[in-house]
């Protein structure tokens, strides 16, 4: 099995809406026989990338469709639906939650409609609990009138550690590996596949954002402790393209070890935070967001590595 070289066009926030007659950013394509993903924009969330700026994949089985992400709205995950119905007659049987954020789980709503078990991690559920009305304000705030009919509606199933089923003969693990990106971060491993549907976990072709709550040090810990042994052949990442595990590595772990070391001898140096926005980050330019994301990444790993 080779992954799909179909969108030829590099990621870009630039590139303007690649599926216009479709809710979706991008149609899906097949990155390996039976897994399909529809590859969302790497810019941030916009009206006109309608909030699809993250990865919504699903695997087709003979007994039923496992889809990844429920998508940022209604209409978001009707598209999906349509598009997979147009493939294949077999059913939704359930959609995986690859985090609490809006891209993940505003889609919610419409297939617990469609009567279909959603599945997040308890830390997961828990962030939509909390934080439900202010990430739905969020996303009515860019989609506007294509916000109409969303909801917050949590996940009916919940996992800790390891969620396993076997649809139509293919074994999935639904996988939470440890503290990364965004609290209850999911991975969906296909052993038989060697593919790893692995949500914000991994970035490619973007610049990861590191948030207020994100802990850089507990991220590099879960990846070299549970990630790296599994070492998938293919991967999808949460955001960017289809690739493979050394290029997420590349963009993920190596850009996080990298800014950590910056920071840490700038701290030793007797560095302030003010001058911390401003070490060196160059070697990371070219990656889609860098002009949103690299100052602030800079400032919160100061936080976090301040008092370690």
């Amino acid at each position: 099995m080779a992954v799909s070289t179909a969108p030829a066009i590099h990621a870009s926030e630039d590139i303007a809406d690649q599926y216009p007659q479709s809710e979706l950013y991008s149609k899906p394509v097949e990155v390996i026989p039976h897994v399909f993903s529809a590859i969302g924009a790497t810019a941030p969330p916009t009206y006109e990338n309608a909030g699809h700026n993250n990865n919504l994949s699903f695997v087709i089985t003979d007994a039923g469709v496992v889809v990844i992400n429920a998508g940022a709205s209604d209409r978001l995950a009707r598209a999906l639906h349509d598009e997979i119905k147009s493939l294949t007659d077999q059913p939704v049987v359930l959609v995986v939650n690859e985090n609490g954020q809006g891209h993940a789980i505003l889609g919610n709503g419409y297939w617990r409609d469609q009567g279909v078990d959603v599945l997040a991690h308890v830390d997961a559920i828990t962030e939509v609990e909390e934080n439900g009305d202010a990430i739905i304000t969020g996303m009515r705030g860019y989609n506007k009138d294509r916000a109409e009919g969303t909801r917050v509606v949590p996940a009916n199933l919940r996992f800790e550690d390891e969620y396993a089923v076997t649809i139509g003969g293919v074994e999935i693990k639904v996988l939470h590996l440890g503290p990364a990106h965004d609290p209850g971060d999911t991975q969906v491993w296909i052993p038989a596949w060697e593919i790893m549907i692995a949500g914000d976990i991994a970035f490619h072709e973007r610049m990861l954002p590191i948030f207020p709550h994100t802990c850089t040090s507990c991220w590099i810990e879960t990846w070299m402790d549970k990630l790296e042994p599994i070492a998938p052949t293919y991967v999808i990442p949460g955001h960017g393209h289809p690739t493979n595990f050394p290029q997420v590595r590349r963009y993920t772990l190596d850009y996080l070890t990298d800014l950590r070391a910056k920071i840490g001898a700038h701290i030793d140096a007797g560095g302030d935070l003010s001058q911390a926005y401003y070490v060196d980050q160059e070697q990371w330019r070219n990656l889609d967001t860098f002009e949103e994301l690299a100052t602030k990444n800079a400032g919160r790993v100061f936080e976090e590595m301040e008092w370690e």
